[in-house]
């Protein structure tokens, strides 16, 4: 399991092999426009059926509303006043207290350096506070670091690529569904019948049904040398694909460049190494706390437990041992 392979991180335990970096997206949020032509490509290049009966839902200027087998990139409509708007720029000062990228003048060092000098005590929030805005966001699954649903597929139908994508083998998968429940983030499903989301045609075929869906990055595009359907796509760049260290670094600039600008509410969800999946392969610039965009605030990967578990296993078979041995010499005296 990765999150049991040691320093070496998750990559040789996995068949990961390579010394090349791992690829990646960073979706910045900032700049998204909603037009949902990630969605729209996604769909069309990996011939994924369509979700519900395509009417807007109650909630949002939406059709799909989240993330499923059917739907590997999921655009997001988030509106918000400006009291919320306050309470995301106060809740971002905060974070830059806690270590976040700072806000202040350029720095001259290297690329994705901190910038000199701490002005996070300075009040930039701009005369211009918006009364309304939207927050639109395409969400995607994370290609986790240490990945839940890799952990605890039964039958290697889920493997790490030679691009650190994780990638269902859907002709593997046995639907059991293991990977649905070991996803923290809730991306991974098997695809139904229509039973649960309704599709406009009842007498459509559904392909690969029953089994385990979800983004691959597009992984027969890589190996060809082309970018995903949905970074190629975007018109305004709000996904673009790269290596992971080269996204991390651009990501941590336009935070920087945000937050100079007064916008302290700018913060990057995945980035950390050290959370509770150790980072994911999806990169994102985010406008509020991560709840506002259905993402959880401190993700956990379930088998992160297994060596505590195990342990606790093994004390209490050793304390019914021993009570037994205890019971068995007693009765002899």
């Amino acid at each position: 399991m990765s999150l049991l392979s040691g320093p070496a991180g998750p990559s040789a335990d996995a068949g990961w092999g390579h010394d090349h970096e791992r690829k990646g997206f960073f979706t910045d949020t900032s700049i998204c426009i909603g037009c949902k032509a990630c969605e729209v490509a996604c769909k069309e290049w990996n011939r994924n059926p369509i979700d519900g009966n395509l009417e807007i839902l109650g909630s949002s200027y939406d059709n799909t509303g989240e993330l499923g087998a059917n739907t590997w990139r999921h655009v997001a409509f988030v509106e918000q006043g400006q009291e919320r708007i306050e309470e995301a720029r106060e809740s971002g000062r905060k974070l830059v207290s806690l270590g976040m990228p700072g806000i202040g003048p350029k720095s001259s060092g290297p690329r994705g350096a901190t910038p000199a000098g701490d002005l996070s005590t300075t009040d930039r929030t701009p005369p211009d506070t918006p009364e309304f805005r939207w927050l639109m966001s395409s969400d995607v699954c994370k290609h986790c670091t240490n990945a839940g649903c890799l952990d605890v597929c039964p039958t290697g139908a889920i493997f790490r690529s030679e691009h650190g994508s994780v990638v269902v083998q859907e002709d593997v998968c046995n639907g059991c569904g293991t990977c649905v429940s070991a996803c923290p983030f809730g991306v991974i499903e098997r695809r139904d019948d229509g039973t649960i989301s309704p599709h406009a045609n009842r007498d459509e075929k559904i392909d690969r049904m029953g089994t385990a869906s979800k983004c691959t990055m597009c992984h027969d595009r890589l190996v060809d040398g082309e970018q995903p359907a949905c970074s190629a796509t975007c018109p305004t760049q709000s996904i673009t694909f790269g290596e992971h260290p080269d996204l991390s670094a651009d990501a941590r600039r336009r935070v920087t460049d945000l937050h100079e600008q007064g916008m302290t509410e700018a913060r990057l969800y995945g980035a950390n190494p050290k959370d509770g999946v150790g980072g994911t392969g999806s990169l994102f610039l985010l406008l509020d706390e991560p709840e506002v965009y259905g993402l959880p605030p401190d993700p956990q990967v379930p088998t992160k437990s297994l060596p505590t578990s195990y342990a606790k296993v093994g004390l209490a078979a050793a304390g019914m041992v021993a009570a037994a041995a205890l019971s068995f010499l007693g009765g002899r005296r």
